[in-house]
């Protein structure tokens, strides 16, 4: 078990908005070097070079399959496969871009003071992070993880709230920044099909877990898992299921 392009892009339009929100309120109008980390499968990049069609763009990822669906995706960028707790650009560029890819990181104080680090004066941050740790989807992930057979294997690898408060990044980054904005959005996901949870969770958060698991525990683990899923998110009268889905947004305008 592995990143997945075509898994993560079954919900390629719920992923993609929020990265197209956080570009709206990027106020750059012709940045020349732009570096997109945690790309994917290219969805976000496809954004920025939309925007800025004169940019140097590379897009950063560390799961071969995101970097092999990037580079068929048409999308006119570089990419590079690297970590992005580690990358480091070959001079600063004008925006560092972070869709759904920092929370996967720890010791965010230190990492966004790196990040800064990478950037030109009067270059900006952009970043968005789910916040969704103490939903039902979330909980009940940790939950059943810790009370089967499988608990030794995936206790040392849950997260239980990697993202911090919006206050709480405010307060870290403001006396580096000239201008900064941090926001929270909750988004309801209106999501269709048999375990629609299960297939959103399926693309990101059950990745790690899934790969410390051989196929029989894999498959008894999303079972148990399914199970709580559709207690704690039951289909609409309609047949669709409701998933709300919490997000901050950080956009960072460095200061001289």
């Amino acid at each position: 078990m592995t990143w997945n392009a075509a898994t993560y892009l079954a919900f390629g339009t719920e992923r993609t908005r929020p990265a197209a929100e956080l570009l709206a309120r990027v106020p750059l109008a012709a940045p020349a070097a732009i570096a997109d980390l945690g790309c994917g499968p290219g969805n976000s990049t496809a954004l920025l070079r939309e925007r800025y069609p004169e940019a140097d763009l590379v897009g950063v990822d560390s799961a071969p399959d995101m970097i092999a669906a990037a580079r068929g995706s048409g999308v006119r960028a570089r990419w590079q496969l690297a970590d992005v707790a580690t990358w480091t650009p070959e001079a600063p560029v004008d925006l560092i871009f972070a869709n759904a890819t920092l929370h996967w990181l720890d010791d965010h104080p230190r990492l966004f003071s790196r990040l800064l680090e990478r950037l030109t004066s009067g270059g900006v941050l952009a970043v968005q992070m789910p916040r969704n740790f103490q939903a039902p989807s979330h909980v009940l992930l940790r939950e059943v993880a810790r009370q089967g057979p499988w608990a030794a294997q995936l206790t040392p690898r849950l997260r239980a709230d990697p993202v911090a408060s919006p206050d709480a990044y405010y307060r870290w980054l403001r006396p580096h920044a000239a201008r900064l904005d941090v926001w929270q959005t909750e988004y309801l996901q209106v999501l269709s099909g048999a375990d629609p949870v299960l297939a959103w969770v399926r693309g990101t958060s059950l990745v790690p877990l899934l790969a410390a698991l051989d196929a029989p525990a894999r498959a008894a683990f999303e079972a148990a898992y399914a199970a709580r899923l559709r207690t704690a998110y039951p289909a609409e009268p309609g047949g669709e299921t409701l998933f709300p889905f919490q997000r901050v947004f950080i956009v960072l305008e460095k200061g001289a």
